[in-house]
């Protein structure tokens, strides 16, 4: 089968690959141009797998959302040049659209992020790699990505919360980085390292017993006002907690906060 400048000329377009890859491929392949596209998966994917030790220090977090679910997703790369590029930035769009359509909690990647996923190695030249993922369904949802598309929470809420609280409560969240939505939520073991350091550090300073419990106790108290979601001041209006943003009805049941590499 032949081929001409315009079937090479569209299998890059397809491919992202360069005019002489795509050539080759279609000489390869006797101008068949799906035979050409798979030629061409293979041969890149298996030098890129050579590649899949090199770090990954950079990428994107996406938030994807329909009527009746949400997740976030996580995907890395090399350089901060390929996070940004357009084509990369739009792939991942894609696998957090795919996500959409897993179970909930965890995401692992299915057969069709993984090829998104490898389509990214092959046309950028960089070890790619799908970090993480989480899925939430039912209730509300709000959502905040930085700028730099690094740092990212997908909030879920339930009653009636306006655009503007929602944005808040989720950039206070990428800010604050709190343990949990309340003392309720932060794991009892993390409370109990809490107050054994702080019974130690009070000791330590020459207090007995019974002075290093109340002080460890009051540290406590303290420790999960300052981090936990509820208690905290809002950082953009420090003279209301979060669940002073709340209205009547309303409430956060939970929230997932990535920052990349994190």
């Amino acid at each position: 089968m032949s081929f001409t400048a315009k079937d090479v000329m569209g299998l890059r377009q397809k491919t992202g690959l360069g005019m002489m890859d795509c050539k080759k491929a279609l000489t390869e392949t006797n101008g068949d141009p799906v035979a050409a596209e798979e030629w061409l998966r293979e041969t890149k994917k298996g030098k890129m797998d050579t590649r899949t030790e090199r770090t990954t220090g950079e990428g994107q977090i996406c938030v994807a959302t329909n009527d009746r679910s949400a997740v976030i997703v996580e995907v890395r790369t090399e350089t901060d040049f390929t996070a940004r590029n357009e084509n990369f930035v739009e792939a991942v769009e894609k696998i957090a659209d795919l996500a959409l359509t897993s179970n909930d909690g965890a995401v692992t990647a299915s057969d069709a992020i993984t090829k998104l996923v490898d389509d990214l190695r092959i046309t950028t030249g960089e070890n790619t790699n799908y970090a993480r993922g989480f899925k939430y369904s039912g209730g509300n949802y709000g959502q905040y990505i930085h700028h730099d598309g690094k740092r990212a929470c997908l909030l879920q809420y339930e009653g009636e919360l306006d655009d503007t609280t929602v944005k808040g409560i989720c950039q206070h969240i990428v800010f604050h980085d709190p343990m949990g939505i309340s003392a309720d939520d932060v794991p009892a073991d993390k409370i109990e390292q809490i107050r054994v350091d702080a019974i130690q550090e009070a000791k330590d300073t020459g207090k007995n017993e019974e002075i290093a419990q109340k002080m460890a106790e009051g540290k406590v108290r303290k420790h999960l006002q300052e981090n936990t979601l509820l208690a905290q001041k809002y950082v953009l209006d420090e003279s209301k907690t979060i669940q002073e943003l709340l209205a009547d009805g309303s409430s956060i049941t939970a929230f997932t906060r990535y920052t990349l590499g994190g």
